[in-house]
């Protein structure tokens, strides 16, 4: 940019903007899983269970049929619903006819499901724990999968 006839340097790396505001502060650590689900499960807080499924399907479009990956067959899957301060206790099954691995992604855990869960592989079950701590409404969505 130029200002009055001189030039001006501007520094546009997203971690030195990040820097130049003061950094970032980790506000609520008891929100990330630190370890395995027993850890949580055993803490004392309610306990809310949401068992899903990973399948792969067929679903009709205007267009013709596409192939969608699913939580428990449908597109969008389930509604989670807890309430702060809940320990939420994941757990994703893949079928054993299934033909693709799976994975979960929750973003109101503030954490990547990798390494508690990463990819289910086909005919086995995967699970990860974190406490709700941060009010709203987010989105899940399949992740971890590493072919």
């Amino acid at each position: 940019p130029q200002i009055g006839g001189s030039t001006l340097e501007v520094e546009t790396s997203p971690l030195a903007k990040v820097a130049n505001m003061g950094g970032l502060e980790l506000v609520m650590p008891e929100a990330y899983a630190s370890g395995p689900c027993s850890d949580l499960l055993d803490s004392g807080r309610p306990v809310v269970n949401f068992d899903l499924t990973g399948e792969s399907v067929t679903l009709p479009s205007l267009s013709g049929e596409y192939s969608a990956m699913t939580f428990s067959g449908t597109v969008p899957g389930p509604t989670l619903r807890v309430t702060q301060g809940d320990v939420v206790h994941m757990t994703l099954t893949i079928p054993g006819d299934e033909v693709t691995q799976h994975g979960n992604d929750m973003h109101a855990s503030q954490m990547s499901s990798k390494p508690y869960m990463g990819a289910v592989q086909i005919g086995e079950t995967g699970e990860y724990c974190f406490v709700a701590e941060v009010p709203g409404v987010f989105k899940y969505h399949c992740s971890g999968v590493d072919l």
